[in-house]
């Protein structure tokens, strides 16, 4: 068990890899230089075969060629066992996915957002709320990293539990879903970083005002050194493709380049990250509290929680976590504390007049689980995220939030985050 907690149902979704990047609490190796990413060239044609109906599954079934996965199981594993762990489930088929949480209430008749647009309060630059009655696209990811020494166990499962999800609750089809997992044959299905790249071209192209799109990843994810000034913790939040250590991990300014800056007004994008270190995984400029205002990083609050995690670290006997906690905290307080230059910079640059949503597992500097629930695999942001959406009340972005965090309160020290492109009313009904 990687940077897990005591007791073996939970494993941490950060990659100890091999770039000189953090993950899931620990430094990892030197040697692997970090890929430069290129822009988009918005005149090469992504497509991944779908027509005026949306894209077909057993289209994308027919392209390609077979994927034979290359890497070997851990030392003493049979054949059964990694088989077991590419099995995909859902936690909700037998059990009430509320069942033994009281959930937070929404105060009086939930209001949908305007389709009018609004202001920033600069003359001329609005931002606009999806309706989410046009069409519907959704990308989903989810990597458990079979027969390596890093295999998660959760993240075909979330796929499965988000998929129906969808379908049941939503209103999206199977033809208009990309679903990339390991245990798909076709190389073209696999999630690799190119394959995940040309996924996420695939979703937002052609969108248009009132359109719902959705992308879920579930996997590792890592934090590496920001190249362009705009975190103000110095890091740039990263996703591990299947093939990174041939190809490279996305990072945040990547992913925000290719999900939201093509995106127009009102598209709405929501995004889910149930992977380690994605607080701003999208590096969206609003992030807001579980008391529904816009949250700005606290020097001294960070140092309390930094101190805590340490001390928390020391009594479970993981002493990398100790490290990794005390070290960022060291270069917060030296530095003279969150950079409000960076912090500017992201406001200035990756604000979007686009319907941007994100939820994330965990902050930035936290971890996110690789559980079991009802005695199945899942990540528990995934997980929580179904349990209060289909629980059968109406949820406002802040009760969401909360009533997310209520779910894995007791069970989980990570706390998802709510994060958007533009302003939001946290009272007004989520709606997908």
């Amino acid at each position: 068990m990687y940077g897990g907690f005591p007791g073996g149902n939970q494993q941490q979704r950060g990659y100890p890899g091999s770039n000189g990047a953090t993950y899931g609490g620990q430094q990892a190796n030197q040697g692997y230089s970090r890929p430069a990413y290129a822009p988009p060239n918005q005149q090469q044609q992504y497509d991944f075969g779908y027509g005026q109906n949306g894209y077909s599954q057993q289209q994308f079934q027919q392209q390609g060629q077979e994927y034979n996965r290359p890497a070997a199981a851990p030392q003493g594993w049979s054949s059964q066992q990694i088989q077991e762990q590419a099995n995909s489930q859902s936690v909700y088929q037998q059990h009430q996915p509320n069942q033994g949480v009281r959930l937070q209430q929404a105060s009086g008749g939930l209001q949908t957002p305007s389709a009018q647009p609004q202001s920033f309060g600069v003359n001329g630059y609005n931002y606009q709320y999806s309706t989410c009655t046009g069409r519907k696209k959704a990308l989903l990811v989810g990597i458990n990293y079979i027969g390596t020494n890093n295999q998660l166990n959760g993240c075909i499962n979330d796929v499965t539990n988000v998929s129906q999800f969808l379908e049941r609750n939503c209103g999206f089809t199977k033809d208009n879903m990309v679903i990339l997992v390991e245990t798909n044959t076709n190389r073209r299905a696999v999630p690799l970083r190119q394959n995940i790249i040309d996924g996420m071209k695939w979703l937002v192209k052609d969108a248009k005002p009132n359109d719902s799109l959705f992308f879920h990843y579930s996997g590792h994810g890592g934090q590496t050194k920001d190249l362009d000034g705009d975190e103000y913790d110095g890091n740039d939040e990263t996703i591990y493709p299947l093939d990174f250590e041939q190809s490279g991990m996305i990072v945040d300014d990547e992913m925000h380049q290719l999900l939201v800056d093509t995106l127009p007004a009102g598209v709405r994008l929501t995004a889910l990250f149930d992977s380690c270190h994605s607080g701003s995984a999208l590096d969206l400029p609003y992030s807001y509290s579980t008391r529904g205002v816009e949250k700005e990083p606290n020097l001294a609050k960070e140092a309390g929680e930094g101190l805590l995690g340490a001390v928390t670290s020391y009594m479970q006997g993981d002493m990398s976590g100790v490290l990794s906690k005390a070290t960022g905290l060291f270069g917060l307080l030296t530095s003279g504390g969150p950079n409000q230059a960076a912090i500017d910079k992201t406001k200035q640059t990756k604000t979007s007049a686009a319907d941007v949503i994100m939820i994330s597992g965990c902050k930035d500097d936290q971890t996110s689980a690789d559980a079991k629930e009802n005695g199945v695999s899942t990540g528990a942001m995934s997980y929580s995220f179904i349990t209060v959406m289909s629980s059968g009340q109406e949820q406002s972005y802040l009760t969401l939030l909360q009533n997310m965090r209520k779910v894995l309160s007791g069970k989980y020290t990570q706390k998802p985050q709510l994060s958007a492109s533009h302003p939001i009313d946290t009272n007004l009904k989520f709606i997908v």
